[in-house]
């Protein structure tokens, strides 16, 4: 019955016959979109650490980049690849035209946010509100995919407020799926678009991942990223024996040094790890040309890698001296050097 609706509904065949998972996919592990904290300084740190993981950005809106400082929003560092612009928005021009313009910077995929709660993004008639209008999600896809050439993709929740039945993400999946979109990242909690702030989003609605798994038999041609409440590898190892590829938040924030172990372990790449200190030395040069080019000070770059050292001797000290103001102030590369050494010193 499921797979007459599939067919119905424009997927093809030849997706619905294809039944194992894609365990060589460029999205086998992700970082997840993370306002104010996905920035391109983050981004840039954590390739220091992982040269595979599929990188997003934080969300922009189509009327940041089309009435905004476009280079503010869109340039990034080349070391960055693979790397994906998540857009917000739900005009289907407006999201062609910015999609247009991300194809054009380089970026390797887009992605429209149909999972963030937030009232403010309801208030723009975007985010999780528009798995209530999933034809306007295939409009917005198909209006995407157009005039690009690069993937465009979808984050989503499985369902909104009390709705609670697995029906509801498969006709929402089935409807833009028939849009032409491949690959769907699913957040597997429910989003209460009142009464629950994003935070509380993120925590409060029960995960169910059965859900997802469920999705992905039932769309085995589809790309399905799982999202939300991953943290161990182990149990990230049990969810890609069911779905495509995962999709990693608040981890690779906090503690991004076990990102250390994705090369390896998912991409198949034997190549050399970079020690802490590395990762930390590597960011020496980068933050001299941010402060050349006037673009940024250090204090906006090092906000990001206070976790590299979690768990390890040293961590207080490392957290400490990089949050330190006076220190911060006029500081340039070379903190980084001090900061390590005094690390040594406390790890002893």
């Amino acid at each position: 019955m499921q797979l007459l609706f599939l067919a119905n509904h424009g997927v093809p065949v030849s997706q619905l016959q294809q039944l194992s998972v894609n365990k060589s996919s460029v999205r086998r592990v992700c970082v997840a979109p993370m306002l104010d904290w996905t920035d391109r300084h983050y981004r840039f740190f954590l390739r220091q650490i992982s040269r595979h993981a599929f990188l997003y950005t934080e969300m922009v809106t189509t009327g940041a980049l089309i009435h905004g400082d476009r280079h503010r929003f869109l340039d990034y560092s080349d070391i960055e690849h693979p790397v994906a612009l998540q857009l917000g928005g739900s005009d289907p021009a407006d999201l062609a035209t910015c999609a247009r313009l991300v194809e054009q910077w380089g970026y390797d995929e887009v992605n429209l946010n149909v999972g963030c709660p937030s009232e403010r993004v309801q208030s723009g008639a975007f985010g999780a509100c528009l798995m209530e209008e999933p034809q306007l999600v295939a409009d917005c896809v198909k209006a995407m995919r157009d005039v690009v050439s690069i993937p465009v993709t979808v984050k989503h929740r499985i369902g909104i407020n009390e709705v609670e039945h697995y029906e509801y993400l498969r006709d929402f999946v089935g409807t833009v799926a028939a849009a032409g979109c491949e690959v769907f990242i699913v957040h597997a909690r429910n989003a209460i678009l009142k009464g629950l702030s994003p935070k509380e989003n993120r925590e409060i609605p029960p995960l169910k991942y059965d859900y997802v798994h469920r999705l992905k038999r039932d769309f085995p041609g589809l790309e399905i990223i799982l999202n939300g409440g991953l943290n161990d590898w182990d149990e990230i190892d049990a969810q890609l024996d069911q779905v495509d590829g995962v999709m990693i938040g608040r981890m690779a924030y906090h503690d991004p040094y076990q990102f250390a172990a994705v090369d390896a372990r998912y991409y198949g790449d034997a190549g050399p790890v970079a020690s802490r200190a590395e990762v930390a030395r590597a960011l020496m040069p980068y933050i001299a040309e941010r402060m050349q080019q006037g673009r940024s000070e250090p204090k906006h770059i090092v906000r990001h890698v206070l976790g590299l050292y979690q768990g390890r001797p040293g961590a207080r000290t490392w957290r400490r001296m990089l949050s330190d103001s006076k220190l911060l102030k006029g500081a340039g590369p070379e903190l980084i050097e001090a900061v390590l050494a005094e690390v040594e010193r406390a790890a002893i």
